[in-house]
């Protein structure tokens, strides 16, 4: 080979390693980038996406923020905006980018050699000897398949447990709603209560200073009007810690302005289906499981590559070489791999336990699924019946109240006793309100327990048909 020839097929090689590199784009982290990120979504924009979302349990729907937000409304917004929710979906370019690695095979490795004589020891003449050698390692066929097939069901896998997630932020926004929902209403319930004790209180002061008051009945109505504005302000502080955290599940400022739906209405029973019904279908329904089971495949299939690596590396190449005495040959090579210490025992073991592992948390998360199932069906059902039972003592305590309250105008009633009625029956009103926000909350938890929608009895908008919206909606 002249010194022409191996000058241009160095060249070559260069054009063709520098051809074959990726370049990259700095992308930067700093606070223009990241105010950019966290700038909330355009109510357009918001309004186009909610008609066009794609999820298996999460439909799309209607968004007019005008009317205020709606349980269905909030489930949707978080879905779209959470920033949490855009960093777990990221996860799917990651598992693309494995997709995408599984199916390269293997660069051919290239090598070549030099031989420079230092001397000559007779007449005959000596050149300059080359060996150049092109080699690919053929058992990458081998594993391909199954190393693909592992990487399209962790895809799935990916997509499913991102659904799942985003079902769960939804849930998580409509519970909030409800939260906040019920606590306005308490709120309205607390200052009424308190508005009318510093009227008593007011009257009282009044009738002390005209001495037709004692100042026990003063004491009385003032610990009274303390006990309700504090309940009240206990009220706001929770109401505004609930707004803060409906503003963070949708990823909008903390000082952004959320107002609620006014027809949102909590019921006092539900009708939910049976147990049995529920359990139906339930490793189909339930979405974190269907990313489990491909997750399980996923690892089926590296075991099978795994167990297929174990088979002895071949490199298959060519050769060819000119000696020192000018002679030319080529030919083919083979280079086998003897597997006599390591058989990739070791990492066959590794996959193996992991498949074991991954079978063992798909059981234990259907045996929590059917537990939580039968917890919240008996929440429900004993929540309903307290629901009923402060409904009913509640227009009992509303007119022993208004009875202490003629008894002690007539001045045969007791001040303390009147104060005391009067707050049990607004400590009764709110605790109807809490109780209506528990059952509304456990239905929610049936909700994410069965891994579907089920009708509830508080809107129109909010009734759905009871479907297993499982991986074929996707």
């Amino acid at each position: 080979m002249s010194k022409y020839a191996t000058l241009s097929c160095l060249c070559a090689i260069v054009v063709v390693f520098i051809s074959g590199c990726e370049t990259s784009r700095p992308m930067s982290l700093d606070a223009a980038a990241v105010n950019a990120a966290l700038k909330p979504i355009p109510i357009q924009t918001l309004r186009v996406q909610a008609q066009n979302i794609k999820h298996p349990i999460v439909k799309p729907l209607q968004f007019d923020e005008r009317d205020g937000l709606s349980p269905d409304e909030a489930a949707v917004l978080a879905v779209l905006a959470n920033p949490l929710l855009r960093a777990i979906r990221d996860q799917r370019g990651i598992a693309q980018a494995q997709l995408l690695s599984a199916g390269i095979l293997p660069n051919p490795q290239l090598s070549t050699e030099l031989d420079l004589p230092l001397n000559s020891p007779g007449e005959e003449k000596i050149i300059r000897g080359y060996n150049i050698s092109i080699d690919w390692d053929v058992t990458s066929l081998i594993t391909r398949q199954a190393k693909i097939d592992a990487a399209k069901a962790q895809l799935s896998s990916i997509d499913l447990d991102i659904a799942w997630q985003e079902w769960q932020a939804a849930q998580a926004a409509r519970i909030a709603v409800f939260r906040q929902a019920v606590l306005e209403q308490e709120l309205a319930v607390a200052n009424q209560i308190n508005e009318r004790l510093e009227e008593n209180l007011t009257i009282i002061r009044n009738a002390v200073e005209q001495q037709q008051k004692t100042g026990i009945d003063l004491a009385a109505a003032q610990a009274a009007s303390d006990e309700a504005r504090t309940t009240a302000l206990e009220i706001t502080r929770d109401l505004q810690q609930q707004k803060l955290t409906l503003a963070r599940l949708l990823g909008l400022p903390t000082d952004a302005n959320i107002p609620l739906q006014h027809d949102i209405v909590l019921p006092t029973h539900l009708v939910v289906p049976s147990q049995a019904e529920l359990l139906n279908n339930l490793e189909q329904c339930r979405i974190d499981l269907l990313a489990l089971k491909r997750g399980y495949e996923s690892q089926e299939a590296t075991v099978r590559a795994t167990v297929l690596s174990s088979f002895p590396k071949i490199n298959l190449g060519i050769n060819r070489a000119r000696d020192t005495s000018n002679i030319h040959t080529i030919g083919p090579s083979i280079a086998i791999d003897l597997p006599i210490f390591d058989r990739n025992q070791g990492a066959i073991a590794v996959e193996k336990a992991t498949r074991q592992k991954l079978f063992d948390e798909y059981v234990n998360r259907v045996f929590e699924a059917r537990s939580d199932i039968a917890i919240a069906l008996a929440d429900i059902d004993a929540l309903t019946k307290q629901i009923e039972s402060a409904e009913d003592s509640l227009p009992a305590l509303a007119r022993l109240a208004d009875a202490y309250k003629t008894a002690y105008e007539s001045g045969s009633g007791d001040v303390l006793s009147f104060y005391a009625a009067q707050n049990d029956a607004g400590k009764k009103t709110i605790e109807i309100w809490k109780l209506k926000q528990a059952l509304m909350e456990m239905h929610v938890g049936l909700e994410i327990a069965a891994g579907q929608y089920i009708p509830r009895p508080v809107q129109q908008s909010l009734a759905r048909k009871q479907t297993c919206s499982g991986e074929s909606d996707k």
